[in-house]
């Protein structure tokens, strides 16, 4: 003989629960609270926002006055054209004097002492019967011109050699030399005649003859610093 047995209890059925209208309108509530509080924070915080950006504008309003006073009572002027050529010339005066300094420490120019010594040279080789009229130097005495008178041409071989013998002619040599044979001057035809005198042809006759000569130690004649002439 068998015997059923039931072992289902409604009690442990999952039971359905539907929500009701107070619990639908009471969440709905609390949703609406939610993103009341929500607006109303952001709304906060936006007004903040819109506050400190109006005071920055006043701030940054009153700054720029302020620098457009300043510049309007003090306007920036343009670079003066007389200070500007000023300080070029200023400039190109330096870099000169640098280059000339530069050059006289490097001993460029050679002899940097001046012409004193040459123009004591030619005279402490003097030679009777022989005179300068005239003399130059150029540069650094590289170029020495010398022109003069002599009563007889051999004298000029005996001023040359003494002046080779100066210390501040050593190594300095003549390359070109010009004579031509002068008479001085005689009186005028016109000039009256003492009872007695020579007659005027005698006279231009008995006048001194001389040969002037030129030394140059290039063979163009030289001109320049130092010259003297007579």
């Amino acid at each position: 003989m068998s015997q059923q047995i039931n072992l289902f209890n409604p009690a442990f059925e999952k039971q359905k629960q539907a929500l009701s209208s107070v619990g639908l309108l009471q969440g709905l509530g609390l949703v609406l609270a939610a993103s009341a509080a929500l607006v109303w924070f952001g709304a906060r915080q936006v007004a903040a926002l819109e506050r400190a950006a109006a005071d920055a504008k006043v701030v940054l309003d009153a700054r720029e006055a302020r620098r457009a006073d300043v510049f309007a009572r003090f306007p920036v002027r343009g670079k003066d054209p007389l200070i500007a050529g000023a300080l070029s010339q200023a400039e190109a005066d330096r870099s000169a004097l640098q280059e000339a300094g530069q050059i006289l420490q490097g001993g460029e120019l050679g002899n940097t002492h001046g012409y004193a010594d040459y123009f004591r040279a030619f005279a402490r080789a003097r030679v009777n019967g022989l005179w300068l009229t005239g003399a130059s130097i150029a540069g650094a005495g590289k170029e020495i011109g010398l022109q003069g008178r002599v009563v007889q041409p051999d004298l000029l071989p005996q001023y040359i050699s003494a002046l080779s013998r100066e210390s501040a002619l050593q190594g300095k040599s003549f390359a070109r030399l010009d004579m031509t044979t002068a008479q001085l001057p005689a009186a005028p035809a016109s000039a009256p005649v003492s009872p007695g005198a020579a007659p005027v042809a005698a006279v231009a006759a008995s006048a001194p003859r001389f040969i002037e000569f030129s030394l140059q130690s290039s063979a163009a004649p030289a001109s320049g610093a130092g010259a003297v002439k007579q």
